[in-house]
């Protein structure tokens, strides 16, 4: 495996500092590297991987597509992705998506879709966004922009301009930003990157009210906290407050390169026309029967319910991790999108997790965050909380 480490680091653009494991395959909620050794997974490939590894019937249904047509460009109809769209806007509640790549570039589509929508309605092109503070939206120049960490902008800066940072849960914050220019408001419906805050009901509705009575668009990023990891097939789904456009990604291919921005047909009618927006791979039919089979296992093998259940056990087990630890300052989250926050930085408890084979990550330099396989069960989160003990005593967490 060092070998392999060795020769991928004289290859690969330095842009991540991974961890000295080489992973091989995987099965359920377990990953082996090229050793033979053993993890468990409270990652999924970044909130990825909700199904779990070596799903037959996920394997099954992208082995079919694989040997029909993989590709044919936008110009042609396709039948993955009719079927992928269907299911995918019955369980979001929109009306009209437009499949992507990946998550960030589901973001520029959504960034693009609110300005030509201010645009139409008054010829203007200096119309503003207002994101949040500490968010993340991804690493495209327009996903970039309204990420809200100026670590991650500074070095590309001017970015795509008229962009503004309010603080998250902090509505009075938005509305002193909002003017005429004002387009749309984004944030992600629990913050990811960010530290795992989830909205409160009170923001997310003042800020649907403040759009709605100014005409100005709600974007809600649902790449990491939506496909079910709140408990919800979508976060905002608790709280009843739909988005004009939405973002998601990560779960939605389970692991294929695929995201979506999605509106409603009030925005869909007054925004984005053709030869406006596009993508050579985008919505093709390989990812599309991906998407199509993700929704389908959904429903079938009930992961919402799951996710409530198992998110509720790990959510007590946090709690009492944090309750006698007095190295933890707080824990937050929902379901099975969580965090803990320390008063030290978490790499050396990271690094020892992956030496007893737990795989985890940070959210921040001094949070964990635990982001499993939607499909995870009750035995599992006892696992890892046995793990990450054995890992705070050893760092002298406590």
């Amino acid at each position: 495996m060092q070998e392999l480490i060795d020769k991928a680091e004289g290859l690969l653009l330095h842009t991540y500092n991974r961890y000295p494991v080489v992973f091989d395959h995987g099965d359920g909620v377990y990953l082996y590297d090229t050793d033979g050794k053993k993890y468990l997974d409270f990652v999924a490939g970044i909130s990825v991987f909700a199904l779990g590894y070596n799903n037959k019937e996920f394997n099954d249904a992208l082995k079919t597509q694989i040997d029909k047509i993989i590709h044919t460009s936008n110009y042609y109809y396709n039948v993955p992705a009719i079927n992928a769209a269907e299911k995918l806007l019955r369980v979001s509640e929109m009306d009209r998506v437009f499949f992507s790549n990946s998550g960030a570039e589901a973001v520029e589509g959504a960034i693009k879709a609110a300005r030509k929508y201010a645009f139409l309605k008054d010829g203007k092109t200096d119309h503003e966004i207002i994101a949040m503070e500490h968010s993340f939206h991804g690493r495209t120049m327009g996903a970039l922009s309204v990420t809200g960490n100026p670590k991650y902008r500074e070095a590309f800066e001017p970015g795509i301009g008229n962009i503004k940072f309010a603080k998250m849960n902090d509505l009075d914050s938005v509305k002193a930003l909002v003017n005429d220019k004002t387009c749309a408001v984004i944030f992600e419906t629990v913050q990811g990157e960010g530290g795992i805050y989830p909205a409160t009901e009170e923001f997310i509705k003042g800020v649907r009210k403040l759009c709605d009575e100014k005409d100005i668009l709600l974007i809600l990023d649902e790449i990491q906290c939506g496909m079910g990891r709140t408990g919800y097939m979508f976060a905002w789904q608790k709280y009843g407050v739909k988005p004009d456009i939405m973002t998601v990604a990560k779960a939605l291919g389970c692991g294929v390169p695929i995201g979506a921005f999605l509106l409603t047909e009030k925005v869909a009618k007054a925004s984005l026309a053709a030869g406006d927006h596009g993508s050579t791979y985008g919505g093709n039919p390989l990812v599309c029967a991906a998407a199509d089979k993700v929704l389908e296992l959904f429903e079938q093998n009930h992961i919402i319910e799951n996710v409530r259940e198992v998110g509720a056990y790990l959510y007590d087990k946090l709690e009492k991790t944090a309750a006698e630890n007095s190295g933890i300052l707080a824990h937050r989250g929902v379901g099975l999108i969580q965090g803990l926050e320390f008063k030290e930085p978490v790499a050396p408890i990271i690094n020892a997790a992956l030496k007893h084979g737990l795989v985890l990550i940070n959210a921040g330099s001094n949070i964990i965050r635990f982001v499993p396989p939607l499909v995870i069960g009750k035995p599992e989160v006892d696992e890892m909380i046995n793990i990450l003990l054995e890992c705070l005593e050893e760092t002298q967490v406590r």
